[in-house]
């Protein structure tokens, strides 16, 4: 086994809201992972040694809602091909690592782009976070995942189900495909030409029975979940993740917090369409991000001052949300009422529990992966921190950026 240790930093470990001053940490180069960590004088042996020269070292963020499929500049979301797809996620998912995202979920990828690069990255190395993939989404006929998909119209980016049983035949799909999460639309979205935010979707017996196939095969539900109907069908089919949650109401709040349901608010997602998007996007579009922003900022807060469990996720991919900016979204958990521990601990043990993975993700522990980020500044008195551009990016103990 050879090692390096990390020394002179100012650590914030991710498991408490301070940072360890003078910090020092040591990893197994073969494995990856962290071995120790301690403050003061180190006094052990590594093969290797690097000052981190009194910077601050912060887990890598574990973005739990991305589209890594989608280009956010040119917002094409109709006949799009699965080699498009594919080339655009890759050059998605570097810009991301660069930005700071070392685990990412994609929550909806047509061609089940997200599921097949995870399966060859093994084979044909990429630069980019690790992949929990949803594969294709589940959306009703003509709802929030009905797309056309193909040059020649030949797909839909998700799959189109309208009664239990074909919820329960579509989850085996992306369960055979290899899917780890399954992404159910439980109400219309702004994206979509044909439906309201609010609209109510996937019926409660579907999502019941997404939540009963899926959990029985070891994965999770993540539920695009606006308007406010939407969102308790979604809590009490028992998802374990309500994502976006503009609309929710204070006694789904309550009911979230008895379950253990994770709130995955995607500020950002609302923040550019009306900020960028003007001229450029669809009205459609523009006129249902305009109209619940303000709401959206109020009951996301509401929600974080409450208590709900908190993850981090970005919606990247989605109009003008370039995976480079993911960071923001920590800034915008802050306006709407997190504290700063609060946003960067969803976007550490919040998500990586969220997905199943904090026993190797999601802080700076021995035993787990070291994925690090060196900033000049600490995060920990101002989130912005973490938007610093030229900021160093560890993954499995390796510089990637």
């Amino acid at each position: 086994m050879t090692t390096t240790v990390y020394l002179n930093c100012n650590l914030f470990q991710g498991t408490s809201d301070q940072v360890q001053s003078d910090a020092w940490m040591v990893v197994n180069n073969e494995t990856g992972k962290l071995t120790h960590v301690g403050q003061g004088n180190y006094s052990g042996s590594a093969d290797n040694t690097v000052d981190l020269e009194g910077r601050y070292a912060m887990p890598g963020l574990v973005d739990a809602h991305t589209h890594m499929f989608m280009n956010p500049l040119t917002n094409k979301l109709y006949y799009l091909t699965e080699t498009e797809g594919t080339l655009q996620a890759l050059e998605n998912l570097r810009a991301g690592l660069k930005a700071g995202l070392t685990y990412v979920r994609d929550c909806g990828a047509a061609f089940d782009v997200d599921v097949k690069l995870k399966k060859y990255r093994d084979v044909h190395p990429f630069v980019g976070p690790q992949i929990m993939p949803s594969g294709r989404p589940m959306s009703m006929t003509g709802g929030h995942g009905d797309f056309t998909e193909g040059e020649h119209g030949e797909t839909t980016w998700g799959y189109l189900v309208d009664s239990p049983d074909q919820m329960r035949h579509a989850v085996r799909c992306a369960f055979k495909e290899g899917a780890k999460n399954i992404k159910v639309m439980a109400t219309g979205g702004v994206m979509s030409s044909t439906d309201q935010v609010d609209d109510t979707e996937l019926s409660l017996e579907e999502l019941q029975m997404a939540v009963k196939e899926a959990h029985s095969k070891h994965m999770t539900v993540a539920a695009h979940a606006e308007g406010a109907t939407g969102i308790h069908n979604a809590v009490v089919a028992g998802v374990d993740s309500v994502e976006h949650g503009c609309y929710v109401r204070h006694e789904d709040v309550e009911l979230m917090k008895q379950q253990g349901t994770f709130l995955t608010p995607t500020l950002i997602a609302g923040y550019t369409i009306p900020k960028y998007g003007q001229g450029k996007l669809p009205q459609y579009m523009l006129d249902k991000a305009e109209a619940f922003l303000d709401d959206f900022f109020l009951h996301v807060g509401d929600a974080i001052k409450s208590g709900v469990k908190l993850a981090f996720g970005t919606d990247s991919g989605t109009p003008f949300n370039e995976f480079k900016d993911a960071p923001v979204e920590l800034s915008l958990m802050v306006k709407a009422g997190a504290t700063n521990y609060q946003a960067l601990r969803a976007a550490g043990l919040g998500s990586a529990t969220l997905l199943g993975v904090n026993d190797e993700y999601g802080s700076l522990e021995p035993g787990k992966f070291a994925d690090f980020l060196v900033l000049d500044q600490n995060p920990l008195a101002d989130v912005t921190a973490v938007q610093q551009e030229d900021k160093q990016v560890y993954q499995h103990g390796q510089r990637k950026f």
